[in-house]
């Protein structure tokens, strides 16, 4: 079939996806090949694809489509997320939009809204994933709120319960008061912000002066019950056993003294708002404070605040703050570098909140875990991300796991009238453990706990419930557990990442996963992170339309060395879609050369170099996705493909106008091309598969060809190439530098021996354009002098030659050469480098050296030559 003239993305990629999908290739099933897992990051069911997900979807594919054609059992399990904070949100404003109030609403009511919702939207992001190409099992497609998945969600909470890993309790927690929900402290994301530092005076009674306090947050000063002082501070042991009054209410509290109080920072006394702070709550507690709490929910003012009620805490902020400053209580007002919590789902700022809360007590759990990375058995890629794990396992917390939400799990604990609870499964087993304590009831008696779980305490058991690891058949989970890699954000190292391994430890003994690849952060180019609210983001896919799934595809890429942030710019997906129309062009001009049966090895050498060149990227790639360097392995194919394959070898074998290409030259320019075709499919799956039928009959599909094997490599016939290739530049920039046409021919002279580049003579005469190429041991006067490799070149045109220009040319070069010796010789004269530094380093340092000083020498010699 003849290649058209350019390459339309649009017309190949549904094509391809399609026929893949109807070929099953994509599907997996349990047999006796080695399996290639991957479970992808659930995203989150609300979501629409932007530059993150083409990130970390398409690393993931390239792994899974390279594994598929190294005839590995390829399944990549795809699904999504039900994301109760961001899913309720969606679902309540969708009620709004219909004059419907949830508050108004039964919870069955509320949910049935949100199965509607869901069905409508909820598969979006997952169709837009096959956009970009990537080749999930679809049949396997899970829902973190599936019937199944449901279950085992439950089964752990009941376990880890019964276990006594999770408990109920009054603490204080992060609170969302937009969302209305407790959040773990993962979930708050700490922004540094120019705030206010408001001086506030407190009267003492029977004192003259007053005390002064320093507060970010006055309108939590309706909630004080206390003011505390360090033990040994001079300037208030006279205070200490008296009581100050609450400004603007005139409550009387106590002045007590701790060593927590630092002396130093700010005025030395510290207001306690048990209700409201975490380190308040612990002072409260240790002195038996009273606990106020100011305000409701939603961060508004409730009675027990004793003014303002009803009012906002940012507007109750700043009527306190003018109402303080008309009675003279300010005192003063600073500016302050502060750093704020927000959600994490809804950019809402955290108030600390006392609330009862299930807990996971982490500390046990998590040692696994941390011991897991910390010898291997899981490994981090890039490596440096293992301290920064560390660092969060050692110090881990207890993960707040209810949420005050209807969208999700519901927790499965069940409470009689005086608030007493078991945690049991169903209303029914509720009954039967009552029961056992004595208490008859029956199950309307009974009402479940109204919270649900975090969304991560789900997602936690993500790679054990997709392979039914808690059913009774255990074919899925004993052939694909554990996977191999798991691709993801390093924001998520603890969210997800850690609490899966904790989990893999818990319920099957063994780690989830074998290599964890990190991604960067896709930002742009002013470094900020790409968001909807910044606008900053590109449209997938508007870019896929544009520049093709391929073109989108290596342009992130060719940018994502891992975990390194990504600065994202339009000219890298036109970069990929140029690459992807070279190598089109490349189709073209081999399926446009006319064949001839004659035989011919004038190209034995080009095809030697060639196969010498594809051997030595097949090992150089293989090696790259051995450490997990995606980016390197495709920049090492970009290469090949573009430089080696395309400017040069199709040049040395081309035919001329109107000539034809002999047969055995033909075929093995297709079995190369068929190799670069095959290496690249991974990363663009669309063209090679297109190329890869359009330029020869096929019976057989790429995306299931064998990956190819690594051969020895010519080094040889490799080095001869590359000399030829710097013999044809040099001769092409001579002729530049010298204002000497192209076209017009000329002879070149080679020191050396008769067999200097022999292979290779026609390839370079026809490219150099040049009448004759013969070797000489003598100088070649009147000649433009050049030096390719270690090998000294003349090109003998017919004019008189610029002598102080060649000088010039060669004492640049001369100079550059002993300021090269100079570094290598640093490195090479240091000790610690030779003695610590890889062998193969020193050696290749060595060599530099070696070659620098017979480049100077001749370089020298030539000089002299031409004084």
């Amino acid at each position: 079939m003849e290649i058209s003239k350019t390459f339309s993305p649009q017309a190949v990629e549904d094509k391809w996806y399609a026929h893949w999908m109807a070929k099953k290739y994509f599907h997996s099933e349990p047999d006796n090949r080695e399996p290639y897992t991957i479970v992808i990051p659930p995203p989150n069911v609300t979501g629409v694809l932007h530059m993150g997900h083409v990130l970390n979807n398409t690393i993931p594919d390239v792994l899974i489509r390279r594994a598929r054609m190294q005839n590995k059992n390829a399944c990549w399990v795809p699904g999504t997320d039900h994301a109760s904070i961001a899913t309720e949100a969606k679902v309540v404003k969708m009620l709004r939009e219909r004059g419907i109030r949830k508050a108004d609403l039964s919870r069955d009511a509320f949910m049935t809204y949100a199965w509607e919702w869901k069905q409508k939207y909820g598969g979006i992001i997952i169709e837009q994933l096959k956009k970009l190409g990537c080749s999930c099992d679809w049949d396997r497609l899970h829902f973190t709120m599936d019937p199944e998945y449901y279950d085992d969600v439950i089964n752990v909470f009941i376990d880890l319960y019964d276990k006594g890993h999770i408990y109920r309790g009054l603490r204080m927690i992060n609170w969302d008061p937009a969302a209305k929900t407790a959040l773990s402290n993962e979930e708050v994301i700490y922004k540094d912000v120019v705030s206010k530092l408001y001086y506030v005076r407190y009267a003492v009674d029977g004192m003259s002066e007053g005390i002064t306090i320093a507060t970010t947050r006055p309108e939590t000063i309706l909630g004080d019950t206390a003011i505390c002082v360090h033990p040994d501070d001079p300037r208030y042991t006279a205070f200490v056993g008296k009581t100050a009054r609450v400004p603007l209410l005139d409550r009387a509290i106590p002045i007590i003294a701790d060593a927590y109080v630092e002396s130093s920072f700010g005025t030395g006394a510290l207001k306690v708002t048990p209700a409201h702070d975490v380190n308040d709550y612990e002072l409260g507690q240790k002195h038996k404070l009273e606990v106020i709490n100011i305000m409701d929910d939603g961060g508004i003012l409730v009675e027990a605040a004793g003014m303002l009620v009803g009012e906002d805490r940012f507007a109750a902020r700043k009527k306190i703050v003018a109402m303080l400053e008309e009675k003279g209580m300010l005192v003063k007002v600073e500016d302050l570098n502060n750093s704020v919590g927000y959600s994490e789902r809804t950019d809402a700022v955290v108030e600390p909140r006392l609330s009862m809360q299930w807990f996971l007590n982490m500390p046990e759990l998590a040692k696994p875990a941390l011991e897991a990375v910390e010898n291997g058995d899981v490994h981090l890629h890039p490596a440096k991300f293992i301290n920064t794990y560390r660092h969060w396992m050692q110090n881990v917390r207890d993960w707040c796991i209810s949420r005050q939400l209807w969208w999700g799990h519901r927790i499965p604990a069940w409470y009689d009238a005086d608030g007493s609870f078991v945690v049991a499964k169903t209303a029914e087993d509720a009954v039967a453990k009552f029961t056992a304590q004595g208490k008859n009831y029956r199950s309307e008696d009974l009402k479940q706990d109204e919270d649900v779980l975090d969304t991560w305490a789900s997602s936690w058991l993500w790679p054990i419930s997709v392979f039914h690891g808690f059913g009774e058949n255990k074919k899925d989970i004993d052939y694909y557990y554990p996977t191999n890699t798991l691709v993801t954000a390093p924001e998520i190292l603890f969210f997800w990442v850690a609490r899966m391994i904790i989990a893999g430890y818990e319920y099957t003994g063994e780690k989830p996963f074998n290599d964890v690849y990190l991604t960067g952060i896709v930002r742009d180019k002013q470094r900020r992170k790409m968001s909807k609210s910044l606008g900053n983001s590109p449209e997938p896919l508007e870019l896929i339309e544009k520049y093709g799934a391929d073109g989108v595809r290596m342009g992130i890429l060719l940018c994502s060395p891992a975990g390194n942030d990504i600065i994202y710019d339009d000219k890298l997906v036109e970069q990929g879609r140029n690459f992807s129309n070279k190598i089109w062009n490349a189709a073209r001009l081999i399926q446009g050369w006319e064949v001839t049966e004659e035989k011919s090895n004038v190209h034995d050498a080009a095809i030697r170099w060639m196969e010498a060149k594809c051997n030595a990227v097949i090992a150089q790639v293989d090696a790259h996705f051995d450490a997990f360097r995606i980016n390197d392995a495709l920049m090492a194919l970009y290469g090949f493909v573009w430089d080696d394959f395309c400017s040069w070898y199709l040049e040395f074998v081309k035919p001329p106008f109107g000539g034809a290409i002999d047969r055995a030259t033909y075929q093995k320019t297709i079995e190369i091309f068929d190799k670069a075709l095959a290496l690249l499919h991974p990363f663009m799956p669309f063209i090679t598969e297109e190329i890869y039928h359009l330029i020869a009959g096929r019976e057989t599909d790429l995306i299931v060809s064998a990956w190819p094997a690594t051969a020895a490599v010519d080094m040889a016939i490799l080095e001869e190439g590359e000399l030829a290739k710097e013999v044809i530049s040099k001769v092409r920039d001579a002729r530049a530098r010298n204002n000497i046409s192209p076209k017009e021919a000329a002879p070149l002279f080679l020191q050396g021996d008769a067999n200097v580049l022999i292979d290779f003579r026609e390839s370079i005469r026809k490219l150099a354009n040049l009448t004759e190429i013969r070797t000489t041991h003598e100088e070649v006067g009147d000649a433009i002098a050049f030096l390719a490799g270690n090998t000294k070149c003349w090109l003998l045109v017919a004019r008189e030659l610029d002598v102080d220009a060649e000088r010039r040319k060669f004492t640049e070069q001369i100079d550059y050469l002993k300021g090269f010796l100079v570094s290598v010789d640093k490195k090479l004269s240091n000790e610690k480098f030779v003695q610590s530094a890889p062998e193969q380093v020193v050696e290749t340092e060595r060599r530099k050296k070696t070659d620098a000083e017979e480049k100077i020498r001749i370089l020298e010699e030539s000089l002299r030559n031409l004084n």
